[in-house]
């Protein structure tokens, strides 16, 4: 039988440990539980949804987790093996005894190929004393609507359900773990849980064996990296996780591992992420590009390749699933109540059905180094040029037609500035990919078509109102999107009408030193908590209108809010600093590396 539930627990925060394998992913709080993970994909049922169950994780009834408790808890300390996600988290108790918690998602390459089951390990270790720890086991089914039926073996429970069975293959004592019992660590422990299969061998072995792997593999991944002189730790920390959101089975990439985790407290504003936005996307890939990680864009590229091909009545989808699914129909989950009781939890993402027309230039824009990069195994073609000029047509001819915008408004259309810039560097870029290819005429096109765009934007977007670039063509609104004008290549840093911007943005969307994606109405009123990609380029835009120092100081600023094992959610209270949003946020995690790579120290100084 429980015991009562204690009611002055915290309740549940981002400060959470996120580990995977490209495969799953899974995230562990501060008190070495795990409270979300999803299986058998990233998108699929959360087994461990405590994050939205709302009541804290450490709750007798807490539901949705994966517990490793330690008696008359004192304190925790959370990190990650060195350049790998591999996490850790020390537990300790009044009397100074401890143990260490590690999980990871094994990676690593075995019999010819990548090794990613969909599998999570844990390793109980002793550190000091002889503690006593308890394991609390309770995965759920269908969103938290089904408790599982429970069997048992020598050395394995199984948690089944109509939809999936998982196996927990362990060396602890089974009747410890179905009975939450109190026993006392003297040895290490190993915890396998994945599919109804059978672990061949040792369990112990077979977890240290992976571990060892799992651990050897992200290190030379990291290896591979070209990192800036400085903020090195954080550039790593945020490559590594963005490489967690990334599906390699399909080569999708996830835009936050986590669903309906709020905007801002009782907001609403409550989305499910874990899919693919190609916007997002670009992105990731454009930010590891940087870093020389080259695989994942590679991967991206295929899954591009194999999305429907446009017709006459058909557009491209701002966002598919990491399968290339289409209809991501949107509902409302009743049986969790949401991150700390404030839902509604989400399920499928209503942008689907949007026409969002900045995502024709970004499909371009994921695409073009691979027409100049010779590392690639797969080089794109002139099969991939005639390919991209389809994307390219639509870009052209949508670019000064209302749509939902990248913020997906769902009631409001206008033409977007964003939009349209966008859709001018793709038909920019295709005039480069051309002119690589050595097509002269086409080259020609596409420059005209771009000129064209971009003459259309600097009329039409200008505000003489705002004396700023606006959201919209013929508005007056401020949107930070329009801060990557210069990242795009449209205008100049230098340019009058992009620094007059930039002192809006720093007037009207700047609060303290974070930025707002805009300060007026939407479908859900007016926002409340800043937008960290906006933040971002903010910092990027100081550095190109050589504002070094402000730039520096706002930067340092947002690493100083990343928690306490280096990631960042979407969103951020400005006053508070607390994490809010869904998490990791891709989004957040390339801007860490971006603002690195352009304000870091030359190597050239120091070597």
């Amino acid at each position: 039988m429980m015991a009562a539930a204690q009611t002055d627990l915290p309740l549940s925060n981002l400060n959470l440990g996120a580990i995977g394998n490209c495969t799953i992913n899974a995230l562990v709080d501060q008190r070495a539980c795990m409270v979300w993970s999803c299986m058998p994909r990233p998108d699929g049922d959360p087994v461990f949804n405590a994050l939205l169950g709302g009541i804290s994780p450490q709750d007798e009834k807490a539901r949705g987790v994966f517990g490793v408790d330690i008696e008359n808890f004192a304190s925790s300390q959370q990190s990650y093996f060195t350049n790998t996600p591999v996490l850790v988290t020390r537990l300790q108790d009044t009397a100074g005894q401890a143990i260490d918690v590690i999980d990871f998602a094994p990676r690593f390459n075995r019999f010819g190929r990548r090794h990613r089951p969909v599998a999570l390990i844990r390793i109980i270790r002793p550190v000091t004393g002889r503690p006593r720890v308890r394991i609390r086991l309770r995965p759920t089914f269908s969103y938290g609507a089904e408790d599982p039926v429970v069997t048992r073996g020598s050395n394995h429970i199984r948690f089944v359900s109509d939809r999936q069975t998982l196996r927990l293959t362990t060396d602890a004592p089974v009747a410890y773990i179905t009975d939450e019992s109190w026993f006392r660590l003297e040895k290490p422990l190993n915890l396998f849980l994945g599919p109804d299969e059978t672990v061949a061998g040792s369990v112990s072995a077979t977890c240290e064996e992976y571990l060892t792997a799992t651990d050897s593999y992200w290190r030379e991944w990291v290896r591979t990296l070209a990192v800036p002189l400085e903020w090195q730790d954080a550039v790593i920390r945020a490559a590594i996780t963005l490489k967690l959101c990334w599906y390699e089975e399909t080569g999708g990439i996830l835009a936050a591992m986590t669903t309906s985790i709020p905007e801002a407290a009782n907001s609403g504003r409550t989305w499910d992420y874990r899919f693919c936005w190609l916007r997002d996307a670009y992105y990731v890939v454009r930010a590891l590009n940087r870093l020389g990680a080259i695989d994942i864009m590679e991967s991206y590229l295929s899954y591009l390749r194999n999305l429907p091909e446009l017709t006459e009545d058909r557009h491209m989808q701002p966002v598919y699933g990491l399968a290339l699914e289409q209809a991501l129909i949107e509902r409302e989950i009743t049986s969790l109540p949401g991150y700390r009781g404030m839902g509604p939890v989400r399920v499928g993402n209503q942008a689907y059905e949007h026409k969002q027309h900045d995502v024709y230039g970004q499909i371009i824009l994921s695409s073009t180094q691979a027409f100049f990069d010779r590392r690639l195994l797969r080089p794109m073609t002139l099969q991939d040029f005639r390919a991209l000029e389809i994307i390219g047509e639509r870009a052209y001819r949508l670019a000064a037609v209302p749509d939902a915008g990248l913020w997906e408004l769902r009631t409001i259309a206008n033409v977007h500035t964003y939009s349209a810039l966008m859709c001018w560097a793709g038909c920019h870029r295709l005039s480069r990919i051309a002119a690589h290819l050595s097509m002269s005429d086409r080259a020609l096109f596409w420059n005209e078509r771009a000129r064209e765009l971009k003459e259309k934007i600097l009329s039409e977007a200008w505000s003489n109102e705002s004396n700023a670039f606006a959201a919209s063509f013929g508005g007056s609104e401020l949107d930070a999107s329009v801060m990557q004008m210069t990242e795009v290549g449209l205008v100049n840093a230098d340019d009058p009408h992009f620094l007059a911007t930039l002192d809006a943005v720093s007037e009207k969307l700047r609060r303290g030193k974070h930025v707002f994606r805009y300060i007026g109405q939407d479908d859900f009123g007016v926002p409340t908590n800043a937008f960290n990609i906006c933040t971002f380029w903010y910092i990027d835009a100081l550095k190109r209108a050589g504002r070094d120092a402000d730039a520096r100081d706002v930067f340092v600023s947002m690493l100083n809010h990343r928690n306490h094992v280096g990631l960042l959610s979407e969103d951020i209270d400005p006053v508070t600093g607390e994490l809010w949003g869904n998490y990791p946020q891709t989004y957040s995690l390339v801007g860490i590396i971006n603002g690195a790579m352009r304000l870091s120290k030359s190597w050239r100084d120091v070597v």
